[in-house]
């Protein structure tokens, strides 16, 4: 790549962060995080990041369970497009909890952010809820056919990290390929447009595309490969350190909605297709191609763990961090224990206990 196309590529990255920064540090004049919930454990406000996607989360909002459970609280929910404005939001002290994928925590882990929150909670894991699809009529056939095409996806995301990593199996070197930072609706509009060749998505934008476009891969065939994806629950550490009450009834609720979408899937089907605009069909068809675990499984080794044992979801954010540096996204990965110290499990076994 020649230095002029490079320099094109760093702008389009510092120019949307400059902006969200500024954003943020307007939001940041609202209150800090203890501001935002009061330092006496008394109730106060709380400040939630929630995206677009099928989940318990949607449930919860939907329902209003958290609510129900904090009845001292009140609850603010603010949609946002993607985890890095969420990282932002994070840097500026405007949120205290908020669905993020598994990609943007590592990077919000990892210098030059260093964002003190902790992980709380698995929303979901990746599966074909999420997907590099090519445009049709673009002759894109597999993935070793992007080279040298515009692919699209919200830069910092789960599916950024997906996207590399499809391109790495393939063999593809990621500087022949013209990469475009576009939140999942600005995906749809420059898809119809026919400004872009493919791109990486997750539901429900993934949705829309695929109806005039080939799926290449989704994140579940990558996690196959040793590359996967969640979508988690992260607070701040002021705000768990200052409200442990909140952190568990949050927990209890988002058990409660994972329950729901296991037995119950038309009702769950029903919430989310409310919160996403979307028929009960349609959100059910959504809900069925992600990976919902087991409440009583987010305590296992395999994903958070203990106190005492840290999950390996610690490895997990660990080697997406290496796998960033190696992409030249960070400039270095914390150590592992950075990562392990990052989950936060107190409580969580009695939190995740079935009714």
């Amino acid at each position: 790549m020649t230095p002029p196309r490079g320099w094109r590529r760093l702008a389009r990255t510092l120019i949307p962060a400059l902006a969200m920064t500024t954003l943020a540090a307007g939001l940041a004049a609202c209150g800090s995080d203890a501001d935002a919930a009061g330092d006496d454990g008394s109730g106060g406000t709380i400040r939630i990041a929630y995206q677009a996607f099928p989940s318990g989360d949607l449930i919860v909002k939907d329902q209003g369970w958290l609510e129900e459970a904090l009845p001292g609280y009140d609850i603010e929910w603010t949609k946002f497009d993607s985890g890095a404005s969420i990282n932002t939001a994070f840097v500026a002290g405007a949120v205290d909890l908020a669905a993020i994928g598994s990609s943007p925590v590592a990077r919000g882990l990892s210098a030059p952010l260093d964002i003190p929150y902790q992980v709380t909670w698995i929303l979901d894991v990746a599966g074909d809820n999420e997907a590099l699809v090519a445009r049709d009529g673009t002759g894109i056939s597999d993935v070793a056919d992007l080279a040298g095409k515009k692919v699209a996806t919200p830069f910092a995301s789960t599916a950024h990290y997906s996207l590399l990593a499809a391109l790495d199996r393939a063999g593809v070197d990621s500087s022949s390929v013209t990469f475009l930072d576009l939140q999942p609706q600005d995906i749809i509009s420059a898809w119809s447009r026919g400004d872009i060749d493919a791109a990486y998505t997750w539901l429900p934008s993934l949705a829309e595309i695929s109806q005039t476009g080939k799926v290449l891969v989704t994140s579940r065939e990558l996690a196959g490969d040793g590359k996967p994806t969640l979508d988690l629950g992260v607070a701040s550490r002021d705000f768990i350190k200052a409200h442990p009450d909140a952190i568990s009834a949050w927990r209890t609720v988002q058990a409660k909605a994972l329950r729901l979408i296991a037995d119950d899937p038309d009702a769950a089907a029903e919430a989310v297709g409310r919160q996403l605009g979307i028929s009960t069909d349609e959100a059910a068809e959504q809900l069925s191609q992600g990976v919902f675990l087991d409440p009583a499984d987010q305590a296992g080794d395999e994903w958070l763990g203990t106190p005492d044992a840290p999950g390996n979801l610690a490895a997990n954010l660990h080697d997406a961090g290496k796998f960033l540096v190696n992409q030249n996204q960070i400039p270095e990965a914390p150590a592992l224990e950075i990562y392990q110290d990052a989950l936060y499990t107190d409580g969580l076994e009695d939190d995740v206990a079935d009714e």
